[in-house]
């Protein structure tokens, strides 16, 4: 699976999104931050048929409380997935990964429980603006980790390239990619360059056999 990891700017439309579909038609997936399609469902969804590429980020219904929610939409536009913040994980499998979403704080305030879900093989952190402090940063990273180890599965986030936290003075964009094992693969803090995230599987056989390491191998690719 090819996984692109964009860090956008703030934006009322979706041009960065389409930007990035366009330039990277070999993604499987694109992965943007907690409510950067605003109430763009129905436009990010044409464009996920149009480009045949899932999207996994969050929008936001303004009538309601929480108003956030995680949203997958599948390669027919489909939307698989979608959960208000901090209401209980849910699961989608798609492209024979199974996927589980946390939005933002979700990591520190509830964590991730599966009890009623079973295994995930990803789940996927979109997360608003930037850290407001490196103590947070380092937190959250730490968090994931844990998060990765006990649940045995990928973990990955991304924020907005800009905003902050209620007018803090500090804004560190960040994104993060950890193994099930907790190996940081990625830990992006500034850097609002677009990822490319590749996972394989590993051999059945080799599983089979004992061999040591990772289920799933990780490539990350710095993209301009």
């Amino acid at each position: 699976m090819k996984i692109i990891i964009g860090q956008p700017k703030l934006e009322q439309q979706l041009l960065q999104l389409q930007a990035e579909l366009k330039q990277h038609p070999e993604a499987d997936v694109l992965f943007f931050p907690e409510g950067y399609l605003n109430q763009n469902v129905e436009e990010a969804s044409r464009l996920a048929a149009a480009y045949g590429t899932m999207i996994v980020s969050g929008h936001r219904r303004l009538d309601e409380r929480p108003k956030d929610h995680s949203i997958i939409i599948n390669k027919a536009g489909e939307t698989v997935l979608e959960k208000a913040k901090y209401t209980a994980a849910e699961v989608v499998k798609e492209q024979d990964w199974t996927i589980s979403t946390l939005l933002c704080d979700e990591l520190v305030l509830q964590g991730f429980r599966n009890e009623n879900i079973g295994r995930v093989d990803m789940i996927m952190h979109s997360i608003g603006v930037g850290m407001f402090s490196e103590e947070q940063y380092t937190e959250w990273i730490e968090e994931a980790r844990q998060m990765a180890i006990q649940h045995q599965c990928i973990v990955m986030g991304t924020s907005h390239a800009d905003g902050s936290y209620r007018d803090s003075e500090i804004s560190i964009p960040i994104a993060y990619c950890i193994a099930s094992d907790g190996q940081v693969v990625l830990a992006s803090r500034n850097d609002t360059r677009t990822r490319l995230i590749v996972l394989e599987k590993r051999n059945t056989a080799d599983l089979c056999l004992g061999v040591p390491g990772n289920d799933v191998n990780i490539r990350v690719v710095p993209l301009a």
